[in-house]
């Protein structure tokens, strides 16, 4: 394999501002400059200072990135399962010896906390672990369906696919797709946000080192332009996305009228019923640590309470740990100025509505640190017709709104346009249950705030918070990067006969 001069380690080992090279597109082995010359500036959110550049592309780029991938294709296609494993271990290692580093990254263009950013690397490296095992389990299945026919299943890869992801978790979300694709047999093109493209930078860089053939994995940077030359080229074969619903839904009917294979995910509004029963520290911490993790900034943050009946000593106890909260440690920053503004307009708003301002995050800055800063908000006495009780804030604030029965909770949940998460806490099994049952999302927790399944247990929402079939990762993020043959044998003869044989 050619030996290629990659980018330089990271070398920031605290929160301190660190400037970074410039990002350019990694297809078939090499990094490019985009065809348009033209270049971003990539922010570090905490300081709100360029740390670096990134390419932006277009259509001619994402063909280039198509092309490569295409070539090595076959190849690969007809290494075998095991083979192709071989690669996420070696993989999973270097990402383990380089956690720290690629922690750090993860923090400063993205604004998390290192803890936060080491979660987010942390759980790419259980996908990546995931995904290794599959030629363990993708055996497809056989069985003599009558005498002497035998029925079996085998996988087939797609050929050139794309994902396209968000900006608050540059190294999970990718390796929701990236692996399962891999191992599938599929080259894969990845189109990062380009307001955290050092993530991608860092996968490229890594499974180059692990042994990954050249143009297997080719990653193009840009805006819209290059998103929508994703999703119209005609040689890519699925396209994985996550992000907003507006988004989701445009991009999968676009897709799918092609007769692309389309899997969006897109927003939430994640529900979470607290009833009189519930344990009020456990409640309080969790709720807490869901709302305000990653600054509010993903799609499983519970971000609106459902308060059944009187629990005001929980909400009184989320408050007072909202407020205890060390903007900067405790909780990153906001992602840009223009999120930031979005997320305080919420905050009036819901005020100006009638809505009581129990903890006030506007206007709090962390000293040094000239960024983008929303600290910890709670908003009581919310009403769903409000903005900030129907729509996706994205941001460290949770809207609190009151109902007096559990089957009104329900009901509230079920008016939502969102799907993905929802909650309840409780200690008793009857109600619980009943919750499970009844609440309309594709990820419902018990007692816990952040209902993410674990691997191999797949991630995915209802409704309006995805479109396509099957989930994003575990199994079905598998599935969905290929396709089943079925085969139908008969090697024997027999005197005798039924319709099948």
């Amino acid at each position: 394999m050619q030996k290629i001069a990659h980018p330089p380690s990271f070398p920031a080992k605290s929160y301190a501002f660190t400037e970074y090279v410039n990002v350019k597109n990694w297809i078939g082995g090499q990094w490019r400059e985009s065809s348009t010359g033209q270049w971003l500036d990539i922010e570090n959110p905490r300081h709100g200072k360029v740390m670096g550049k990134v390419t932006l592309s277009t259509a001619k780029d994402v063909d280039a990135a198509v092309e490569a991938g295409k070539k090595a294709f076959p190849a690969w296609r007809n290494t075998p399962m095991r083979e192709r494993a071989q690669v996420l271990y070696r993989l999973k290692q270097l990402m383990e010896r380089d956690v720290a580093e690629l922690s750090w990254l993860v923090s400063h263009e993205n604004g998390k906390t290192y803890a936060e950013g080491k979660g987010d690397v942390d759980k790419g490296i259980e996908c990546v672990e995931y995904a290794a095992s599959l030629h363990m389990m993708a055996d497809g299945g056989q069985l003599d369906v009558s005498r002497g026919v035998n029925c079996r299943t085998t996988y087939e890869p797609l050929g050139v696919v794309a994902g396209i992801v968000p900006f608050n978790f540059p190294v999970m979300v990718p390796l929701w797709m990236v692996p399962n694709a891999l191992m599938a047999g599929n080259a894969f093109v990845l189109k990062p946000s380009e307001v955290v493209p050092y993530g991608a930078m860092k996968l490229a860089q890594l499974l180059q080192e692990a042994g990954l053939p050249d143009g297997l994995f080719n990653v193009v940077n840009g805006q819209r332009e290059c998103v929508e030359a994703i999703v119209d080229q005609p040689d890519l074969k699925a396209v994985g996305f996550v992000g907003s619903t507006k988004v989701a839904k445009l991009l999968y009917g676009r897709g799918a009228q092609s007769g692309k294979r389309m899997l969006c995910l897109g927003s939430a509004k994640n529900h979470v019923i607290v009833v009189p029963d519930a344990d009020p520290e456990l409640t309080a911490s969790n709720i807490v640590a869901s709302s305000y993790g990653c600054a509010g900034q993903r799609c499983m943050a519970s971000s609106l309470m459902v308060a059944v009946g009187d629990v005001q000593p929980i909400i009184e106890k989320i408050a007072a740990n909202v407020r205890k909260l060390k903007l900067g440690e405790d909780m990153g920053s906001i992602i840009s100025k223009p999120a930031q503004e979005r997320i305080e307009t919420y905050i009036a708003g819901a005020e100006k509505a009638g809505a009581k301002v129990l903890v006030d995050g506007r206007g709090q800055k962390v000293p040094g640190n000239d960024g983008y800063w929303v600290g910890g908000t709670v908003l009581d006495n919310v009403t769903i017709d409000m903005p900030a009780g129907c729509e996706e804030i994205f941001g460290p604030v949770l809207s609190v709104v009151h109902v007096k029965t559990l089957e009104e909770a329900i009901n509230l949940q079920h008016k939502s346009l969102y799907s993905n998460g929802a909650a309840i806490f409780t200690t008793r099994g009857a109600v619980a249950r009943t919750a499970v049952e009844r609440l309309e999302a594709g990820m419902v927790g018990v007692n816990i705030g952040v209902p993410v399944p674990r691997e191999p247990f797949s991630f995915g929402g209802f409704n309006s918070s995805k479109f396509g079939h099957g989930d994003i990762t575990g199994w079905d993020g598998f599935r969905f990067w290929g396709r089943p043959k079925k085969v139908t044998e008969k090697w024997a003869t027999y005197s005798d006969a039924s319709w099948m044989s």
